[in-house]
């Protein structure tokens, strides 16, 4: 890639779902592990994201989905990455999302899905380890 500094990584909460503590602190222990984090609160569209994501140069994107809509929003932040030839931006999901539907979305291009439960340390080790290497 040839792109120098930390990692950048806007995490982001797609549709209705109001719940954020997650996503908050997922972008606190990405930031703390040195990472940028461009959090874009909460309602926003895929469009939103995506476009957010191209502007900050971003090298992933994070979801966090407690909704129910993972397929639809997953599906279509993909789609819009695709169309504007984006997709070297990497997506990872987080939130409530049912263990029949994880192979569906890594199908669909996710790179990695964290359930509740799971320890930060796991996602900032993957992200360390699956975008872009840190400067």
């Amino acid at each position: 890639m040839g792109v120098s500094g930390p990692i950048r990584v806007v995490v982001a909460k797609p549709g209705l779902d109001g719940h954020d503590r997650g996503a908050k602190v997922i972008a606190r222990a990405l930031r703390d592990a040195g990472m940028e984090v461009i959090y874009t609160g909460l309602h926003q569209t895929p469009e939103q994201i995506v476009d957010t994501a191209i502007q900050e140069d971003a090298d992933g994107i994070g979801l966090s989905i407690l909704s129910g809509a993972h397929m639809t929003l997953c599906a279509r932040v993909i789609e819009l990455l695709k169309e504007r030839d984006a997709e070297d931006i990497k997506v990872f999901c987080g939130g409530i999302i049912p263990d029949e539907d994880i192979t569906e979305l890594k199908a669909m291009g996710v790179a990695d899905i964290f359930t509740p439960g799971t320890p930060t340390q796991d996602v900032v080790s993957w992200v360390a380890a699956n975008l872009r290497t840190a400067s």
